[in-house]
C-alpha cells in the first residue's frame, strides 16, 4: 500500500468523489501525487525517527525543505513542546521555513497551548494530529472533543482548525466541523484496507 503508484491512486480517487486535498506522508509520495494531480491540495510531512527525541513528523529543517521541495502546498509540523532531534529550536525551524521558503506550516499538537503557542509563532493552520500519542496525552484517547471548541474560541480567525485524529465516520467529521473544526483529516478509515480487512475477518470468524 506505500508504493507510490498506489499512494497517487487513492489520492486521486479521493479527490475526484470531493476531498478538498490530501495529506502525505513522506516526499516520495508527495511527488507521485503532485505529478498525478497537479492542481490538488497537498499536506506534506515526513515521518522519521532519531534516537535522541520522540518527535517523528517533520521534526527538523532536513525534513521541512524536502517536503516543501517535493511539492507540498502545506507543510505539516510537530509543535509539541517536546525536545526535537538535536535540540532544533521550534521558533527557528518556523521562522526559517518561512524567510527561506515561504512555505505554509500546519502545527500537529497536543494541546489547547501547544496549539495558541504554535498559531502565536506563524503557523496557519493548527491540527489535533498529536492529542493521545505524546507523552503528556497518553492518557487520552483521539478525536480530540474536547481540545477543539477550545482552539476555535482562542485562535485568531485566520488560523485553520484541523481536526485529526480518530476520525472513523462521516457523522464523527460532521461533529468536528459542529465544535469548530475547518477541515477534518480522515486517515486509516478510507486509507487502511488492510486493516479493515483484518477486522471484518476477526469479527467473521469470531461468529
Amino acid at each position: 500500500m506505500r508504493d507510490p503508484d498506489v499512494i497517487a491512486a487513492m489520492a486521486d480517487a479521493s479527490l475526484r468523489n470531493g476531498a478538498s486535498g490530501v495529506r502525505l506522508e513522506s516526499p516520495e509520495h508527495i511527488g507521485a501525487v503532485r505529478q498525478r494531480c497537479p492542481k490538488a491540495l497537498i499536506v506534506g510531512l515526513w515521518k522519521r525517527s532519531y534516537p535522541d527525541s520522540s518527535v517523528y513528523i517533520t521534526p527538523g529543517w532536513e525534513e521541512i525543505r524536502a517536503v516543501w521541495a517535493a511539492g507540498a502546498d502545506v507543510v505539516a509540523i510537530d509543535a509539541t513542546e517536546r525536545y526535537r532531534p538535536g535540540g532544533e529550536n521550534l521558533e527557528g525551524l518556523i521562522a526559517r521555513a518561512q524567510r527561506e521558503l515561504g512555505a505554509v506550516l500546519m502545527a500537529d499538537v497536543d494541546s489547547v497551548a501547544n496549539g495558541l503557542r504554535a498559531a502565536e509563532l506563524g503557523c496557519s493552520w493548527v491540527g489535533t494530529t498529536l492529542y493521545g500519542y505524546t507523552e503528556s496525552t497518553s492518557g487520552q484517547k483521539p478525536p480530540a472533543w474536547d481540545l477543539l471548541p477550545l482552539l476555535r474560541q482562542q485562535l485568531p480567525n485566520e488560523v485553520s482548525l484541523i481536526c485529526e485524529g480518530g476520525i472513523s465516520s462521516p457523522q464523527q467529521a460532521r461533529q468536528a466541523l459542529d465544535l469548530g473544526a475547518d477541515a477534518v483529516v480522515v486517515g486509516t478509515a478510507i486509507t487502511g484496507v488492510d486493516l479493515q480487512v483484518a477486522a471484518y475477518v476477526r469479527d467473521v470468524l469470531a461468529g
